[in-house]
This record gives C-alpha cells, sequence and structure tokens, in this order.
C-alpha cells in the first residue's frame, strides 16, 4: 500500500465541469495532462474524480480503471486517488460498496480512496478498499467526525486523515481546524493529516495547514481563485501559489 510523503496534493476536478472553469479536467486524456503539469508545479498526488462517458461521477471501474491508467502513465511513481463521495452513487451505499468490490478484477486501481465518515457504510468500504491495496483518506468534516474515527480501530491504519472543512466561512472554517487537529493531536494518531477549507476557506486553511506543518491540497476542486479573488488559469497556477506560500 502507497504511503504519504507529500505536502501538497493536487484535487484537479472535483465535481466541478466545464461549465465551472474551462480548465476543468474530465476525460482521461485531460486528467493525465493536468496531472502531468500539476506534478511538475510541485504536486505531491493527485485525487480525482472519474467521469463516465457523459459527464457524470462514476465509481464503475470500466471508468475509473482508463482515468487511473492515463494518469499513471503520464506520471510514473506519482500516487493517484479518487473519491467515493456517495452522491456518486445516488446516495446509495449498497450499490457503491458493489461498484468499488468490482475494482479487484482492474489492473490499474487506484493508490487511495477518500471515504467520508458522515456517509454510511464507511466501515465496510474501508475494509473492501483495504483488501484490495488500495489506501484509505478518511475524511473528516466535524468534530463528531473526529471523534467517530477515533472510537473505531481504523484511524492508524489511514493512509491519511483528510480534514475537510467545507460549506462554512473562513472564521468558522479555522475555528473548527484548531478544535479537530487538537483532538487528532492528543490521540496522537499516527496517520497523516491533510487540511483543506473550500470556497472562500480556501486559502485561509491552506496558510493554517502550512503553518501546522500539516499536509494540504489545492486545485480547481476546492477553488477557482487566487487569495487575491482573480480567477486562475488552470490547477497549476494554483499549486505555485500553495508552494510559494509555504513558511
Amino acid at each position: 500500500m502507497w504511503q504519504a510523503h507529500g505536502v501538497i496534493q493536487a484535487c484537479l476536478n472535483g465535481r466541478r465541469t466545464a461549465a465551472d472553469h474551462g480548465a476543468v479536467p474530465l476525460t482521461p486524456a485531460q486528467l493525465a495532462a493536468a496531472a502531468r503539469t500539476a506534478m511538475a508545479a510541485g504536486a505531491d498526488s493527485v485525487h480525482l474524480h472519474p467521469r463516465d462517458d457523459e459527464g457524470q461521477e462514476t465509481l464503475v471501474i470500466a471508468w475509473v480503471e482508463p482515468a487511473v491508467r492515463a494518469v499513471r502513465q503520464a506520471c510514473p511513481g506519482l500516487p493517484v486517488g479518487v473519491s467515493t463521495g456517495l452522491w456518486m452513487c445516488g446516495e446509495d451505499a449498497a450499490a457503491r460498496q458493489v461498484a468499488v468490490q468490482d475494482w479487484a478484477a482492474a489492473e490499474d486501481r487506484p493508490d487511495f480512496a477518500s471515504v467520508n465518515l458522515s456517509e454510511p457504510g464507511f466501515k465496510g468500504l474501508t475494509q473492501t478498499l483495504r483488501e484490495l491495496g488500495v489506501g484509505v483518506e478518511a475524511g473528516v468534516w466535524s468534530e463528531h467526525d473526529a471523534a467517530g474515527l477515533l472510537a473505531g480501530s481504523s484511524a492508524d491504519s489511514c493512509t491519511r486523515i483528510l480534514v475537510e472543512l467545507i460549506d462554512m466561512p473562513a472564521p468558522q472554517a479555522l475555528l473548527s481546524a484548531d478544535r479537530i487537529v487538537a483532538m487528532l493531536r492528543k490521540a496522537e494518531v499516527s496517520a497523516p493529516i491533510l487540511l483543506h477549507g473550500e470556497g472562500a476557506s480556501t486559502w485561509p486553511v491552506l496558510d493554517k495547514a502550512l503553518s501546522m506543518g500539516l499536509e494540504t491540497r489545492i486545485g480547481l476542486e476546492d477553488t477557482l481563485t487566487d487569495p487575491a479573488g482573480d480567477v486562475v488559469a488552470d490547477n497549476d497556477t494554483l499549486i505555485r501559489i500553495a508552494l510559494s506560500r509555504k513558511p
């Protein structure tokens, strides 16, 4: 299983489409090109949301494998991760479980996958991923999620703990970051912690992550703008700005 080692993860597309920004990569070829330039800009890993031929997010291996393979061929050695957001399977945890189990037939599986504590099916899905040799990013969105993770037995076996502060203003996100990270550090978890925000909280939370010595991420999934609020050209620009803000 791949082990986390980087500081900046590139989140290439998320739920966005070309209607949000012309540089959002969707197809395997686009994802491969975006990953290649993100790696050149300084990204240590990439996180992506595979799409089907209609541009819809999917966990079906027929679409996941070509996306992972394309990125892996374009960027040898760069760890590739995907989302398992429940919305990708119509909010159906059983369907998601089946879709991920089908990854067993693939030669090119992701190196890691994010799984949200707040969604049903966390325990079963993380067990399946580990059986497949796919690392687990535990998505923690709140103190409640952090407590749930710590109450179980999987925290230290995660590739990383993904502290995600979304749908909240920057001041609230920064306060939540302090509280959640304090909980994890008090528990002395061995897994790396990646802290990131979204939208208006992206840059303040990224700066906090860097100041705390944590991993972080940046990309068009989380924001389309630089710290001044101006729309950026692509993922690479965001990565270079993020790296320039390291203490």
